[in-house]
């Protein structure tokens, strides 16, 4: 068996952290669904074990680990704060971390109706997040790049989904003028990297959490800016906008062009997911056809 076929179990958890944590051991142990690099199991009330799972390095959790007690003290929205470390092991030879809960369901399972209060606490957060990083801080590899530099990834996406004749053209103008727009010129900012549905929590009817930093990095703000569209629900980035306040004409037309991607791959998850391809995500779909319509129709 290799270590990517290592079978995660509630016993497995317990014995780990009998092994590690013991004063940890007797709390309720309940797996949450979803999750692909890592595989999340609530801890009693109040904490969660990630468990590497198909990440094929530690890269992510040791990232969150070192960064986030740092970040999260400033944030105006719960995230997910590591309070212990699980070591590799003969009995399961990957990281573990031990985090705290946050309270809530997550956007691709749940819904905004509350939008004003959503796009104002969204913007803050973002405001919050959004500050020049030391020099330490991880720079993305494989994301964050100017949207010209991702028109490979876009055109994939863009030719499995294949939209609708009837959009088609506007979906391409929109990417066309992402790429047309001026880069990023101001300092390397604190970025979480992966807005996605299923990376906020929300309760009461609006955002009330952040989830999954593992992709975090510095640099420019606009494929968190892309949130405005992929979460929010439709009319609201204008306000969302409005209240971020730091978001210039060039950032919006990045971040809408990144939206598109964005969408795009929510809903080719979705495909797959229909599908019963691996990783695929059948609810992913509407919400990404859903975030497509409201990137086209604008700020």
């Amino acid at each position: 068996m290799t270590d990517t076929e290592i079978e995660i179990t509630a016993d497995l958890v317990r014995d780990l952290l009998q092994e590690q944590h013991p004063d940890l051991a007797g709390l309720a142990i309940r797996e949450v669904a979803g999750g692909w690099g890592n595989q999340m199991w609530r801890l009693g009330d109040e904490l969660a074990v990630r468990m590497q799972r198909m990440d094929p390095t530690p890269e992510l959790q040791l990232k969150e680990r070192r960064w986030l007690p740092l970040l999260a003290p400033r944030l105006p929205l719960p995230v997910p704060t590591p309070v212990r470390f699980g070591e590799p092991s003969e009995r399961f030879p990957k990281h573990w971390t031990v985090m705290t809960w946050v309270p809530g369901e997550p956007l691709d399972h749940g819904s905004i109706s509350r939008g004003a209060h959503a796009a104002d606490t969204l913007a803050g957060f973002l405001r919050a997040l959004h500050v020049e990083a030391p020099a330490e801080a991880p720079i993305a590899t494989d994301r964050g790049a100017h949207p010209r530099n991702c028109t490979d990834g876009f055109d994939h996406f863009f030719h499995a989904v294949a939209p609708d004749d009837d959009i088609a053209a506007d979906v391409r103008a929109v990417w066309d003028d992402a790429v047309a727009a001026p880069e990023w010129e101001g300092p390397p900012l604190w970025v979480h990297g992966d807005l996605h549905p299923a990376n906020v929590v929300v309760s009461d009817g609006t955002l009330s959490g952040i989830v999954d930093f593992g992709d975090m990095f510095v640099g420019d703000p606009a494929l968190d800016l892309a949130a405005a569209w992929v979460l929010l629900p439709a009319g609201t980035a204008s306000r969302f906008f409005d209240t971020y306040a730091r978001a210039d004409e060039a950032a919006i037309r990045r971040a809408r062009g990144l939206a598109a991607m964005k969408s795009l791959f929510l809903m080719l998850m979705g495909q797959n997911g229909d599908r019963g391809l691996p990783g695929g995500k059948p609810n992913w779909g509407p919400a990404g056809r859903a975030a497509l319509d409201r990137v086209l129709k604008g700020v």
